[in-house]
């Protein structure tokens, strides 16, 4: 191939279809690059090769349109997508083709993206590594022996590994922001309500919320105006204007009032992302922003809470796969009582099943005030920390991560320990709050960090102004592709496309 196709942001797809490239060669190009490095990363659980190709030569015939017209995408695979299959990464959905469309997969389309596949991901969103996945882990292509996070660890692998400039995750704990961060990407999870739910396979139906997963704060802000809004389909969708989200990604941080929760940081945190992070807010200072210490006194308590919450909801939303009515069904039984047991024992994987009993066990009776009901107190006591401290604040900044991507199959048999990797991340969710995670750096190993802005509800726009600016004083996405992989596309660009060799 003689021309070289950036296919790592939005504006590099744009640059080649001005100079002439059709939808139809940068689809082949996405193929080729996946087919050339996807089997050592296992960003994609399906590839849509016959229906991508038809859809970019639509677009070639009719004319390209819309925001995202001709551009490639990726979708995790919890949502439902129609004529392609949707498993969520698990047994018990194999081969589950749904009848329609998820809201955010039409909206998409509608503003012209083109759909490369689905993406690997945790089983029902049930994780932060990518390990729990049934097709198996995902690889970060900054270190093939670690992690790339999770739980939407595969749509952070294809945008990381440039496979596509944009691809769509979930977020119920941190599962947009945490590999976004592990893999050195822009993750947004939006505030809740502001993007419908409807179609996404539901984990924690309190908690869960779709957003983007992409190389830079511009094509995240883009993708996000084509997303948001209400939605008849789905109550939780809240029908309040959507403004345009890329107007204020120029404007600087001067005068803007920045919170930082310096007693969470004390303990547990790595201390190059902590070297990492003191100097992103120095930066953020140094550009006129204010900084100042907030105080979260009860987000010391946001992972018990959450993992009360989550799994209660999801011992809820799963008693659904049952083998009576889709997916997997167990041959090996001989009653009704019998099939429910063995389907759900055989179709769901370790940490599916530890959530769904210990989600019973805080919803069942005796036990539902002493752990339920408290949880959810405390979840209040979370959000009002979160309203005092906006009182004084813009907004609040963290690590996304307290390390950097640690190694596939370091925490996989200790989940306690899996599960602080999102210390940070789940009070957004247990709040209903919007944040954004930007790279920051690189740890001395070259693994990537990720500083997180928690904002006010529905002010994902600040988030991005700040992110916006932030990656403009840094520019760490000029230094973000993987070194293997970059060396291997650049011998590619001599070589015949293997899509029409």
């Amino acid at each position: 191939m003689s021309r070289t196709i950036d296919l790592r942001t939005i504006d590099g797809v744009r640059e080649a279809q001005a100079a002439g490239i059709s939808s139809t060669d940068i689809c082949s190009e996405v193929f080729a690059r996946i087919d050339a490095f996807d089997r050592d990363l296992h960003a994609f659980t399906f590839l849509a090769h016959d229906a991508a190709r038809a859809r970019a030569r639509e677009l070639d015939t009719n004319g390209a349109s819309g925001p995202l017209a001709g551009v490639p995408i990726a979708l995790k695979d919890n949502l439902c997508t129609r004529r392609m299959p949707t498993t969520a990464s698990s047994r018990i959905l194999r081969d589950y083709l749904p009848p329609y469309d998820a809201t955010v997969v039409r909206r998409l389309m509608d503003a012209g993206a083109i759909v490369a596949g689905k993406t690997n991901c945790d089983e029902f969103a049930m994780g932060s590594s990518t390990e729990n996945s049934a097709s198996g882990p995902s690889r970060n292509p900054w270190d093939p022996t670690r992690t790339p996070g999770g739980s939407s660890g595969g749509s952070a692998v294809a945008v990381a590994a440039g496979f596509v400039p944009v691809a769509i995750g979930s977020d119920t704990g941190g599962s947009i922001r945490q590999p976004a961060a592990l893999c050195g990407l822009v993750g947004l999870k939006p505030t809740y309500g502001r993007v419908s739910r409807y179609g996404l396979l539901a984990f924690g139906s309190s908690l869960d919320q779709i957003g983007p997963i992409t190389w830079t704060v511009r094509d995240a802000a883009v993708v996000l105006n084509v997303i948001a809004g209400p939605d008849p389909a789905d109550a939780t969708a809240v029908d309040i204007p959507v403004p345009d989200f890329t107007a204020g990604l120029d404007g600087s941080v001067s005068g803007l009032r920045i919170g930082v929760p310096r007693e969470l940081l004390r303990e547990g945190v790595d201390r190059d992302v902590l070297t990492l992070f003191d100097a992103a807010i120095e930066e953020l200072r140094q550009q006129g922003a204010s900084v100042s210490d907030v105080a979260l006194p009860h987000a010391q308590y946001a992972i018990p809470v959450y993992y009360l919450v989550a799994t209660a909801e999801a011992s809820s939303n799963l008693a659904r796969y049952d083998g009576v009515r889709y997916g997997f069904r167990s041959s090996k039984a001989n009653s009704l009582r019998e099939m429910y047991r063995r389907t759900r024992d055989e179709g769901f994987g370790p940490e599916v099943k530890r959530r769904i009993m210990l989600g019973t066990y805080v919803l069942s009776a005796g036990y539902y005030d002493a752990y339920y009901l408290k949880a959810q107190q405390v979840r209040t006591l979370i959000r009002r920390d979160y309203d005092r401290a906006f009182a004084d604040v813009d907004v609040v900044v963290m690590p996304t991560t307290p390390t950097a991507a640690f190694t596939l199959g370091e925490k996989v048999d200790d989940p306690l320990q899996m599960y602080l990797a999102d210390v940070f991340t789940v009070s957004a969710n247990l709040s209903g709050l919007p944040a954004l995670s930007v790279p920051c750096g690189f740890t001395p190993a070259g693994l990537p960090v990720g500083l997180q802005l928690t904002g006010r509800m529905f002010e994902e726009g600040t988030l991005l102004r700040i992110g916006g600016a932030y990656e403009r004083m840094t520019r760490w996405y000029d230094k973000r592709q993987p070194a293997p992989l970059e060396q291997a596309l650049a011998a590619r660009v001599n070589e015949p496309d293997a899509a029409q060799a």
